[in-house]
């Protein structure tokens, strides 16, 4: 069975979508999508702790989320990129050069660069960490005000756009 929740974050909304026992996407979505019968406490037990553990994240008491996830999309080099993406810890961010050395060479930083734009679990596996490689913050499918205040929670103060 799948399941919808959305939930309000200090950089705006984000929509949770679950099946079985695992988190399957995590996006930021328009206010103008909320399902306004959006009730916690009817949702899963899944949807129940991802929410929690995004709270945590978001007050600074969460370095690590231990809600399951799933990827039910994606090709298995974005797979693989995804996979690379939850190894970077919490607080550091890693270029999109090395995360193509990581991921199958050099020259890969384009499809690495497409991959982490559509990755479908958001903030839980960290594509927000992934910078340029002079230090800049690149790209974010949310939008660069949304990857640096994600950055922020994480200790990490990048100005440049």
């Amino acid at each position: 069975m799948t399941e919808l929740y959305y939930m309000e974050t200090p950089i705006g909304w984000l929509k949770i979508r679950s099946e079985a026992d695992r988190i399957v996407e995590l996006d930021h979505a328009a206010e103008a999508e909320v399902v306004e019968s959006n009730d916690y406490d009817s949702a899963s037990l899944v949807i129940r702790q991802c929410a929690s553990e995004l709270r945590e994240y978001f007050s600074g008491k969460r370095t690590h989320f231990d809600v399951h996830v799933k990827f039910t999309v994606g090709t298995p080099f974005q797979q693989k990129v995804w996979q690379r993406l939850s190894e970077i810890p919490y607080g550091e961010t890693i270029s999109y050069k090395a995360l193509a050395s990581d991921c199958g060479g050099p020259n890969h930083s384009r499809a690495v660069a497409n991959a982490n734009g559509r990755n479908p679990i958001s903030i839980i596996i960290p594509c927000h960490r992934v910078i340029a490689s002079d230090g800049t913050l690149g790209g974010y499918t949310g939008g660069l005000h949304k990857k640096r205040g994600l950055l922020q929670v994480e200790g990490i103060d990048i100005h440049a756009t």
